[in-house]
């Protein structure tokens, strides 16, 4: 049965906001991390989503009217470009001369609509594999 090869796309949706998630969580939990493992100030990530190219016979495969293939993936994580905000803070270890730490370009604000948008995504794609997976046992029950 080769509608069942829809599986993979919503199963591919899944992982890449799964993986979407994980990075909002990080980017949460280092909100005050005003030093890195380079040390500078932690900046956002964010995932790149790209679709999932096919293979020469699954792009045949289509043209003869066979379905199949398809799907998204994270191609890279990027760090945001945003300014790092200053805070006057002249007691913090990592303040400059003036008395200003330089702290993340994290808004949790932005990562709260961010992680409900990717749950939101997360919540459609495993209807789109509930819905694949009755389709396919109705197609069993046919044959009965």
């Amino acid at each position: 049965m080769s509608f069942l090869n829809s599986l993979n796309i919503p199963g591919s949706a899944l992982t890449a906001e799964r993986f979407r998630m994980d990075l909002i969580a990080q980017n949460l939990a280092n909100i005050n991390t005003t030093q890195d493992a380079k040390g500078e100030p932690y900046r956002r990530k964010q995932a790149v989503f790209q679709e999932r190219g096919l293979s020469f016979k699954q792009t045949l495969d289509q043209e003869t009217g066979h379905t199949g293939g398809g799907g998204v993936r994270v191609t890279e994580v990027i760090e945001s470009d945003k300014p790092l905000t200053p805070v006057y803070d002249p007691s913090h270890p990592q303040a400059n001369e003036e008395g200003y730490v330089m702290m993340p370009n994290v808004n949790s604000a932005e990562e709260q609509v961010d992680f409900m948008a990717a749950s939101r995504n997360y919540e459609a794609n495993i209807t789109a594999l509930n819905i694949i997976k009755a389709m396919a046992m109705k197609a069993l029950e046919i044959g009965e």
